[in-house]
């Protein structure tokens, strides 16, 4: 079993209306140094298989429902996990 850990934020060729408010907002609370803000999505699935296959699936499952592939970028990293026997 291995769980997913996906980062979905917009390509560096979009503007993030998100993440320019936020570094806005840290201006005003006198935090200066603050010159770039990135604001995204964050996902976990878990998912059992080969990690060549959950790999695949996981790329798969993020082109189609996660990930707005015009607008967005992702990546993951896959973490095994001890697979419970009940």
């Amino acid at each position: 079993m291995f769980k997913a850990k996906i980062y979905v934020t917009y390509k560096p060729s979009v503007l993030d209306p998100k993440a320019e408010v936020i570094k806005t907002a840290l201006g005003r609370m006198a935090y200066h140094n603050v010159e770039d803000v990135l604001y995204g999505k964050y996902f976990e699935l878990t998912l059992a298989g080969s990690e060549a296959d959950v790999r695949k699936q996981v790329d798969r499952i993020c082109d189609q429902l996660l990930a707005n592939v015009n607008m967005e970028t992702y990546r993951f990293e896959l973490e095994p996990m001890a697979e419970v026997n009940a």
